[in-house]
C-alpha cells in the first residue's frame, strides 16, 4: 500500500491569515458590493473551509465592517499619500481633488454609496462608516488649516470648507451607478470649483497645479 504524499500547504500565522481574509472581503466589496460578502464566499475565494473564516469572524457582519474599513483606509492613503506630506498644501489639495474626480476611484465611490445604504441595517458597519468619515474629514480639515497658515488659502472656516468639498464629492459618488459620463465637466470640476471659490483661488488653479 502506498502512502499519500505529505501536504504542501503551509499554515499561515494568525495575523497573516486574518489580513488575507480582510483583503479578500474588501476586494469582493469593491467589485460586487458589501452584500456579497459571506463566510462561504470568502472561503471559496481563498480555497479554504468556511469554518476557518468563521474562526476569525464568527459573525459575517464583523467581516463586512472590517472589509469596508480596510478599503476606506487604503483610499485615504492613496488620496493623501504620506510621501507627499512635504508638498505645499495647495499641491496636496489639488492632487486629492483631481484624483477623486477623474474617475480613478469610481469603485470606491460605489462602495461608499453601498456602505451608507447597508449601514442603516448594520450597527457595526454604521460605526465603521462614521469612523472613516471622521478620519477623512479631520485629515482634510488639517490640510486646509495648514494652507491657511502658509498663505496658500484664504478662509476663516477650514472645517466649513472641508464639509462643502466632501458633500460635493459624495454627490458625485451618488452618480457612480449612473450612466452620466464621469468626464463631463459639470461633474468632474464641481468639487474643484467649490474648493477654489471657498479658498480664494482663481478658477483653474488647482488643476493647473497637477500638470
Amino acid at each position: 500500500m502506498t502512502s499519500s504524499p505529505p501536504s504542501t500547504r503551509v499554515r499561515k500565522m494568525p495575523e497573516e491569515r486574518r489580513a488575507e481574509i480582510v483583503r479578500t472581503a474588501a476586494r469582493i466589496a469593491l467589485e460586487e458590493g458589501l452584500e456579497r460578502i459571506t463566510l462561504r464566499r470568502v472561503a471559496d475565494e481563498l480555497g479554504v473551509r468556511p469554518g476557518l473564516i468563521g474562526h476569525y469572524f464568527p459573525a459575517a457582519d464583523d467581516l463586512v465592517s472590517e472589509a469596508f474599513t480596510h478599503a476606506a483606509t487604503r483610499e485615504r492613503a492613496a488620496l493623501l499619500p504620506a510621501e507627499e506630506a512635504g508638498l505645499a498644501p495647495i499641491d496636496r489639495l489639488a492632487r486629492f481633488l483631481v484624483r477623486l474626480t477623474d474617475g480613478e476611484f469610481v469603485d470606491l465611490g460605489r462602495l461608499w454609496l453601498n456602505a451608507r445604504h447597508v449601514s442603516r441595517f448594520k450597527p457595526g458597519l454604521r460605526a465603521a462608516v462614521r469612523a472613516q468619515e471622521s478620519l477623512t474629514r479631520d485629515a482634510l480639515t488639517a490640510l486646509v488649516d495648514e494652507g491657511v497658515r502658509s498663505g496658500d488659502f484664504t478662509t476663516d472656516d477650514p472645517l466649513g470648507v472641508t464639509l462643502h468639498i466632501l458633500v460635493n464629492v459624495d454627490g458625485l459618488g451618488a452618480y457612480s451607478n449612473d450612466d452620466v459620463p464621469f468626464d463631463h465637466p459639470a461633474l468632474r470640476d464641481m468639487s474643484i470649483g467649490t474648493a477654489e471659490r471657498m479658498l480664494g483661488l482663481p478658477p483653474g488653479t488647482l488643476r493647473a497645479r497637477t500638470r
